[in-house]
């Protein structure tokens, strides 16, 4: 079995102002450092209203859809902008997760990554912010739960910012168990260890800036896989942002490429002996152009091997 490309031309007609770390060249360097990889490409579609409904409201898409301009820039926070390309790109971004879900399920493929943007992780029930409007993985993850039956599911992000938006998405669902480690403080400001969600199914990691791998593959390695484990997932989910590069200047934490394909490994393990190697990746953040290019590249290498010792 292989390894799903989820992309679409769509993620590089959400524009931002000159100067903005979300910028289109993130798409074109992701794409370029995937380009001959053994990898199934698809291209994702739009998302269907009932996918969307699935974690906010109607009032939150109608207030985006009346906000999305027809030339120049909307802005609906200090740093999240719409031009006339967003709606079609983040929706294409809930759409392409939606279809990885589908695809897995059916083993056409065992695991996925979804190379669209804007990102998702930190968008709310009605708020879009941190650069996202939808929240990508919490729509995936309702969808393989609702849609397809699953009874247990695990989210884990190691983006350096808290996905604040996935947690306010999921956190009532206790079929859902969610990780996050981030560097703290930082923005969006949530994310304390002490924050385990009302069902004790969320598990938050502050890092300290200037945290490097040793003690970040410590962290996995003894607290985080092993509470995912015990959820006992029947897919497990990642939001898989490259941030916590120590080239990315948005945050200081000091992670490599190694880093992240050693957690990337570690993530498919657990799921080839716990949910068949059923792994679906969103990309979120990474704002080094070159960083974010060798760090995905490290990221689907790890997945595209696990999808062939699994298949």
């Amino acid at each position: 079995m292989t390894t799903a490309l989820v992309t679409h031309d769509a993620a590089m007609h959400h524009v931002n102002p000159a100067g903005h770390p979300e910028q289109v060249a993130r798409i074109s360097h992701v794409l370029s450092a995937l380009e001959g990889k053994d990898m199934l490409r698809v291209r994702a579609p739009l998302a269907a209203e009932d996918d969307l409904l699935r974690v906010h409201p109607r009032a939150h898409l109608e207030a985006l859809r009346s906000a999305a301009p027809t030339e120049g820039f909307a802005q609906i926070d200090g740093d999240t902008f719409m031009s006339p390309g967003t709606l079609e790109a983040a929706t294409r971004a809930v759409g392409g997760a939606v279809q990885a879900v589908d695809m897995i399920i059916a083993e056409e493929v065992r695991n996925a990554f979804i190379a669209m943007r804007p990102p998702g992780h930190h968008a709310e029930r009605e708020t879009a912010m941190g650069f996202c409007y939808f929240g990508t993985v919490a729509a995936a993850v309702r969808h393989a739960l609702n849609h397809h039956g699953l009874e247990r599911v695990a989210v884990v992000d190691f983006d350096v910012h808290h996905g604040n938006g996935t947690q306010d998405l999921l956190e009532e669902d206790a079929r859902v168990f969610f990780a996050s480690s981030h560097q703290s403080p930082l923005f969006p400001g949530t994310g304390a260890a002490h924050d385990t969600g009302p069902h004790g199914t969320v598990m938050n990691v502050p890092l300290s800036s200037g945290t490097g791998g040793q003690e970040f593959r410590r962290l996995w390695d003894r607290e985080i896989l092993p509470a995912v484990a015990a959820h006992d997932p029947e897919m497990i989910f990642i939001s898989a942002g490259f941030d916590a590069h120590r080239d990315d200047a948005v945050a200081s934490l000091n992670l490599t490429e190694a880093d992240f394909a050693w957690v990337t490994e570690a993530i498919c393990e657990l799921a080839s002996t716990q949910c068949a190697g059923r792994v679906v990746s969103s990309l979120e953040g990474g704002y080094d152009l070159d960083a974010l290019g060798r760090s995905v590249a490290a990221h689907a290498d790890a997945l595209i091997a696990a999808g062939a010792k699994t298949g």
